[in-house]
Parts: C-alpha cells; sequence; structure tokens
C-alpha cells in the first residue's frame, strides 16, 4: 500500500515536472506571453501538503505556484491553457504564470502580500465554524516582507487556522539567503508564539508525515503553525536567468528524489514518463487550436449614464458622526456577514472619531480591534471579502492609507479581473482626511488624488449636505468591488443636511451617490463651481463673498462620487455658464480638478474659462496661521477672485 501511495506521488511529482519543462519549451518557441517560474526540484513540497488537505481547504501560492496548482486541483489543460494565453485557461488567459484561482486555489505575484489576504480567508473559515484550514506559501526571500510580520502577529492574537508554509531553496531571485536573512528562520515564527515545523525534500517520508502533523495541528488546535520546507530549485528563478554555481546546482540534481527514483526504477520511471509526456502533449495539442480571449470581451462594456431628477435637499437634525454610527448599528442587526475592522475602535473608547461607539458592546463578534498594522488590516479584510463577509475597514487617518497601497492596488483592485470575474472584493476603506485641526505634516493630508486614479476602485467623499447613512447604505447594497470613503475630520461634528442661504436653492440627485447642487434662485448662474467632501461647507458660507468680489454668479455642484466620475451633470453646467473651477482641500497638481478640467476640455467648446483651486504643494503645518494659508478652505473668496482678475471678461 505505501509503495502504490509512493508510485502515485512520484507520477504527480513528474507531471509537475515535464510540465514545467514544457513551459520553458513553449517560451523558447514563442508560444507563452509573460514570465514563468518554475518549481522544478520542490514538487514534493506542494504534493505532501495538497495531499493532506480536505477539498474544501484553501491553498493561497505566490508566483511560483504550478505544482501548487496541479497538487491542489489537477487541472492540468486548466494550468496549460492559462499560460498559453488561451480563453479557455482557468482564468481565460489573463492572470497567466503567477494569478491563478480555481477550486479554492489562488495565487499572486506579490511577495509577502498573500499572506494577510490568506489570514483572512482564515478568519472566515473560523467564524463559519467550518472546521477548515488555509495554507499559504512563501519563500525564504518573501520573510524580506514586512507585512509577514504584521500578519504572524495577527495570525497569532486571533488563533487563525492558518499553516504558513516557507519554502526554502536558499535563493531570492539571484540572492544567496546569506545575502538576503539575518538570524534564524524559524526563530522568527516562534517569537510570535507560533509552533513551528521543519523538512526538507529528499527525505520525502519525514516531509508528509511532518506536513501530515502540520495540518493536523492547525485542524484540531485551531491556531496558525508555520512550517520550513528546505529544498532547492533546479531551474532558473524565471525562464533563463541564472547565475548559481554549475557545481552547487549539480549536487542538488543527484540528491534530487525524482532523479533517484529514475536510476533505481528506470523501467518503472520510463513507463511513468511515457504516460505523462503523451497527457501533456495532448493537453498541448488541444490547446494550440482555441482561441485568446479579446479585448473587448476582457474590458467589458461601459456602463450608460442614466438620467436622473433633482430634489430638495432636507435637513436632518443630527451629526455626520452620528449618522454614521446609525448605519452601522442597524446594518450589523440585520447582517452578521458585516464586520468593522480597525484599530482602538472598542468601547468605550470607539475609535479616534468616535465612529466605533458602542458598537463592540452590542455586536462582539462582528467587531475586530487589530494591532497597528494598516497593510495587514486590509490584507485581512480582502481575505474577507472574498469570502463572503463585507468587511468595513477604519484606518484612523487618511495619511495612513500610504501603509496600504499594496493591498488596494496590487491586490483587492485587482482580484476580480485578473481571475477572469470569477471572485468580487467589496471590501470598504472608511479614512477621514483633511486639516483644520492642527494635527500637523502626518495626520492632515487629503490625499485623494492617490486615490482616484486606481482602477477599479469606488472613491467617495462625505459631505455634511448629504446623509452620510444613505451613502454607507447605497455602499452596502450596491458594490461588488473594492470601496474607498473618505470622510471629513470637521464634517463629523456638522449637522447633516440643509444650509440656510436666502439667495440658493440647495437640491440632492435621485442618483445613487446623490449630489448636491446649489442653483441660484433668481439669476441664472455664469459660473460652475465644482467641489466635493469637507470642503463644500466652507464654501457655501463664502458663495455671497463671491459674488461681491467677482460679480459672477455661481452654480455649484458638490459631488459625492469621485471615482469613477459621472461628469454628465457638470457638462450640463458648464455648458450654460462656459466657465468652471474646481475647488479641491489637497493640492491642486494631478487631482480630481486637473481630471475633471482635462474632461471638460475634450468634450466642450467654446469654454471661456477654467481654473483649479486647491492647497499648497507643502505637508500641513501645524501653525494655524500657517495652516490657513496652506489650505484653500478660509479663502475661497479670495483664492477665486486672484485667479480671475486678470481674466478680460471680468
Amino acid at each position: 500500500m505505501v509503495e502504490a501511495i509512493n508510485k502515485a506521488y512520484y507520477e504527480k511529482a513528474l507531471l509537475i515536472r515535464r510540465t514545467e519543462d514544457t513551459f520553458l519549451d513553449l517560451f523558447n518557441q514563442g508560444s507563452l506571453n509573460g514570465t514563468v517560474h518554475t518549481c522544478s526540484g520542490q514538487e514534493f513540497s506542494a504534493i505532501a501538503f495538497a495531499s493532506n488537505l480536505e477539498t474544501e481547504d484553501f491553498i493561497f501560492s505566490s508566483h511560483r505556484c504550478h505544482g501548487h496548482y496541479l497538487a491542489k486541483t489537477n487541472d492540468l489543460k486548466g494550468l496549460i491553457s492559462e499560460l498559453m494565453g488561451k480563453e479557455s485557461g482557468t482564468c481565460a488567459g489573463i492572470g497567466s504564470s503567477q494569478h491563478l484561482c480555481h477550486k479554492n486555489f489562488y495565487s499572486n505575484g506579490v511577495q509577502g502580500g498573500i499572506v494577510p489576504v490568506a489570514a483572512g480567508m482564515a478568519l472566515a473559515k473560523k467564524k463559519e465554524k467550518q472546521n477548515l484550514i488555509g495554507v499559504v506559501f512563501i519563500g525564504d526571500g518573501t520573510l524580506g516582507e514586512g507585512v509577514v510580520y504584521e500578519t504572524f502577529n495577527l495570525a497569532s492574537l486571533f488563533s487563525l487556522p492558518l499553516l504558513i508554509v516557507c519554502e526554502n531553496n536558499r535563493y531570492a531571485q539571484s540572492t544567496r539567503i546569506e545575502d538576503n536573512l539575518s538570524g534564524d528562520i524559524l526563530t522568527r515564527a516562534k517569537s510570535f508564539g507560533i509552533k513551528t515545523f521543519h523538512s526538507n525534500t529528499w527525505d520525502l517520508q519525514d516531509l508528509f508525515s511532518d506536513s501530515d502533523n502540520s495540518i493536523r495541528f492547525v485542524r484540531e488546535e485551531g491556531k496558525p503553525a508555520f512550517h520550513l520546507v528546505d529544498t532547492y530549485r533546479l531551474n532558473h528563478h524565471s525562464k533563463s536567468d541564472d547565475n548559481r554555481d554549475v557545481k552547487e546546482v549539480a549536487k542538488f540534481y543527484k540528491m534530487d528524489p525524482l532523479n533517484i527514483y529514475e536510476k533505481s526504477n528506470p523501467k518503472l520511471f520510463k513507463s511513468m514518463l511515457e504516460k505523462v509526456n503523451k497527457k501533456i502533449n495532448k493537453v498541448i495539442e488541444d490547446t494550440r487550436k482555441e482561441q485568446e480571449i479579446s479585448g473587448e470581451s476582457y474590458v467589458g462594456q461601459v456602463e450608460k449614464k442614466e438620467d436622473y431628477e433633482y430634489f430638495p435637499l432636507n435637513n436632518i437634525n443630527e451629526r455626520v458622526v452620528s449618522r454614521i454610527n446609525l448605519f452601522f448599528k442597524e446594518v450589523m442587526a440585520e447582517d452578521k456577514k458585516v464586520l468593522f475592522i480597525g484599530e482602538d475602535i472598542l468601547s468605550p473608547y470607539g475609535g479616534a472619531f468616535k465612529v466605533a461607539n458602542n458598537l463592540s458592546t452590542n455586536f462582539p463578534e462582528s467587531v475586530i480591534s487589530t494591532p497597528i498594522s494598516e497593510q495587514s488590516i486590509v490584507g485581512l479584510s480582502n481575505g474577507l471579502a472574498l469570502s463572503g463577509f463585507r468587511p468595513f475597514i477604519e484606518i484612523m487617518f487618511g495619511d495612513f492609507m500610504a501603509l496600504c497601497f499594496d493591498q488596494i492596488v496590487n491586490h483587492a483592485s485587482k482580484f476580480h479581473h485578473m481571475y477572469n470575474r470569477k471572485v468580487n472584493c467589496p471590501v470598504v476603506i472608511r479614512t477621514p482626511m483633511g486639516g483644520g485641526r492642527g494635527y500637523g505634516p502626518t495626520h492632515s493630508q487629503t490625499l485623494d488624488k492617490f486615490l482616484v486614479g486606481i482602477d477599479n476602485v469606488t472613491v467617495i467623499a462625505i459631505n455634511s449636505f448629504i446623509d452620510p447613512k444613505e451613502i454607507y447604505e447605497s455602499v452596502y447594497k450596491n458594490e461588488k468591488h473594492p470601496t474607498i470613503v473618505i470622510e471629513n475630520k470637521l464634517d463629523y461634528a456638522r449637522f447633516v443636511g440643509s444650509k440656510s442661504n436666502d439667495s440658493y436653492l440647495l437640491e440632492k440627485s435621485s442618483s445613487i451617490y446623490p449630489l448636491v447642487r446649489c442653483l441660484p434662485k433668481h439669476e441664472e448662474p455664469d459660473l460652475t463651481i465644482v467641489t466635493y467632501g469637507g470642503i463644500a461647507s466652507d464654501l457655501f458660507q463664502q458663495l455671497d463673498e463671491i459674488f461681491i468680489q467677482t460679480e459672477l454668479i455661481s452654480e455649484v455642484l458638490i459631488l459625492s462620487k469621485i471615482a469613477p466620475l459621472d461628469m454628465k451633470p457638470i457638462f450640463d453646467s458648464v455648458k450654460k455658464t462656459k466657465r468652471l473651477i474646481v475647488i479641491e482641500e489637497g493640492s491642486k497638481e494631478f487631482g480630481v480638478g486637473a481630471e475633471i478640467i482635462s474632461r471638460v476640455s475634450e468634450e466642450l467648446s467654446d469654454i471661456k474659462l477654467f481654473k483649479r483651486i486647491g492647497a499648497h504643494s507643502v505637508p500641513i503645518p501645524s501653525s494655524r496661521k500657517a495652516e490657513e494659508h496652506v489650505l484653500p478652505n478660509t479663502r475661497i473668496a479670495k483664492a477665486i477672485s486672484d485667479q480671475l482678475q486678470n481674466d478680460s471678461y471680468l
């Protein structure tokens, strides 16, 4: 029985190796697009762990993922078709070598970032009480990524059913481990209280036994484990980029179990090889006849913008912060899949701006208080979102969004498309931005311009005119993709709804994310002003002063959704006024205002004026006087007048 099992394992290993060899041949023939990272020499690591997993357990792998994929899914056709760029591939040829998704298998070529995502998927399994686990594969070079240690901490704190397998093949691309890592690898995991295991791919009995033990530990104890597997890749890092000592490679070639098996069982090996080659060649022959996905099919159709109506804007006698809090109380009472995640959010503190007030008291299972680990928080939430949960993350200050960019740009925003629409990642990231409170350079910036350029991410800017509860209800009901919601520190204390000005009528649109239109009651407007976020309140207070200084009657559009932009209401207004000014609290270069003006200039002719008003391009200072100078909030009217004073039509 043992011999039969071993034979099956050897045949699987041979299938993986010949598939990898075939990929290198196909690449040299020009039949593959992109790169290929082979796992030749590491095959038994993949087989050992996959053979001990349940069908519904998941694997998350890295760029060197083909062996893990075949061991977990047995999907040879899907893998070969994927790398050959065919529509029949597991991701229709979109992801290719490094980005695979099939039957509880996932991979991504960004090193380190997969670890918190896998942790989030493991947390989902734990919350669903399924007694299922996850395995995430990393390499020794990945241990240089800080997010790995953030996740070690999270996994240990939360007792996540996650096995982290580190395949130590002695090189991070071309850099030797001696030049890449300090200290002991196992000690790194042990320092977080994580159980460790240690095996190698040259002693197969121990490898299979130890992998069974580590998986059983994670499943039975419900805790993370770290399994170090010493191994060696016999081929290049990718394609033909190998500068290792040939004597070193030859040494490990002789140690390789598959090569040893060939020498000790030549007839059996030859029969296995013929069987494997026949199988691979048949798949390649069939795949060559197939079609690639069309560019049009991949991109999809652009959504048509529908017309909408406008309605009077009402007052709500509650503050912005209270309305956001009420949304979470209501939605969390109805939907156990909604999770509130962030730092310092437990009662009685309730978060830096008290949005989470009493949420942990009322919904202890749905509120997850985390360490100060912004990147791993978003990664954890990405994994939860991929698993069917609806995580809402609180990033304490907008400035800290810079710490999250890998998870937003390389993971959340890409999963849906690179996996050929097999998954959605409806993660929601909330964060306060804006100055005016003297918090200084690292706690006051408005960074929306860095966010709106991320594809496949919806960006919302809360203002005090529209009920934020309504905005969040729309996010919850409609968004299947990542969403970033920008709140404003000063807005939290403001009351929601219509503001008082006898000269203007305030209306809101019937769109999913309503915009506010501020219309002059008695005159036709001759200037369109577009703005969004917290600065909208400052602008409204200065409308009369703008008229006094410029003698222009303004029509104001206050946007809620700033990415993707709905340009129709802006076009409609500018067609009438022929003049456009965009006001934003962040620095104006390369920002939302620049994008709006660019689109208007492309679409409309005979426009008399385009102007942008924003903050000076320096960090926000703490000094009150200097802060007021840098930010446009208190000087909007003067800034508009200064921008227009040299124009001949005034």
